[in-house]
């Protein structure tokens, strides 16, 4: 079976010293430098020969390496030139036979399109920066319908608030975002020693399936609704909504119009009912 040649914490080092690099806060660089925990992640992809794979982030290659034997191929968005540069020649050398499955695409994964990756992805996999994973993943679900599953790799805070079902504490606006386009769940938690340089928290997988988007309603009236009931987290829907219908008593309007009971808080909320506010909310009074 054709493979790679996966990266060690010495190759991790080495290539980094060999293109100056030292990663950065600011673009929220922890490199993976565990050969299991990139494997692990392939395994818990549960890719097929016929995915073609999107990484976002893929840094000096470490999860790349892993993935690119499971797929069809592997498109990799960076926005460091320099690491853009460098992956195909890493991946030429520990996986010759794989390199024609790689295309790097340089680019910011917040503003990309369909169009600059060349490709319809059936599959993100990727170590995320904790301080876009949730914009990241949004907007890919956006830009790429072709996208059946997801597994991204994020601080265990955000992974909680990303798979939190309705009422839960940490239950809030990218819960019932990302619920819009997939059911999520964490699925491992990952310790904070894989990673150089070791980050102050733990991180967690958390797998995206994609589902049907509710039809009949526009998402951007449904996301403005989203927005408004947690803006104000402790205020009854009544209240938080008021600014959004145009008054308190519109608002309870809207709530009772879609079988929502007005007294209730957005925490409590699935997406289904913010589905039914938008509706109620479209149609006259």
């Amino acid at each position: 079976m054709t493979g790679s040649a996966l990266l060690s914490p010495v190759d991790v080092r080495r290539l980094a010293a060999e293109l100056g690099v030292r990663p950065t806060k600011k673009l929220g660089q922890n490199f993976v430098h565990d050969p299991n925990t990139v494997r692990r992640i392939a395994t818990t992809a549960g890719l097929t020969p016929d995915d073609v794979v999107l990484e976002v982030g893929p840094g000096l290659g470490s999860l790349t390496l892993a993935l690119l034997p499971e797929c069809a191929s592997v498109v990799a968005v960076e926005i460091d030139p320099v690491l853009a540069d460098r992956l195909p020649g890493t991946v030429a050398d520990r996986a010759p036979e794989l390199a024609d499955r790689l295309r790097v695409v340089l680019g910011d994964a917040m503003r990309v399109t369909a169009a600059q990756l060349g490709a319809e992805p059936t599959a993100l996999v990727a170590n995320l920066p904790y301080n876009v994973a949730v914009p990241v993943v949004l907007h890919l679900l956006a830009e790429l319908p072709s996208l059946r599953t997801v597994l991204v790799m994020v601080q265990a805070e955000v992974a909680d608030r990303m798979a939190a079902p309705p009422g839960s504490k940490v239950y809030g606006v990218p819960s019932v975002k990302i619920a819009w386009y997939a059911e999520a769940r964490r699925v491992a938690t990952v310790s904070r020693t894989v990673f150089w340089p070791v980050p102050n928290v733990d991180s967690a997988l958390v797998l995206l399936t994609r589902r049907a988007s509710p039809v009949g309603v526009d998402r951007d009236a449904v996301f403005a609704a989203v927005d408004a009931a947690f803006a104000q987290r402790r205020k009854t829907l009544r209240a938080a909504l008021s600014d959004w219908a145009g008054s308190p008593p519109a608002a309870e309007a809207v709530l009772v119009a879609a079988g929502v009971d007005p007294s209730l808080r957005g925490e409590q909320l699935s997406v289904g009912d913010f589905v039914r506010i938008a509706q109620a909310f479209a149609r006259p009074q």
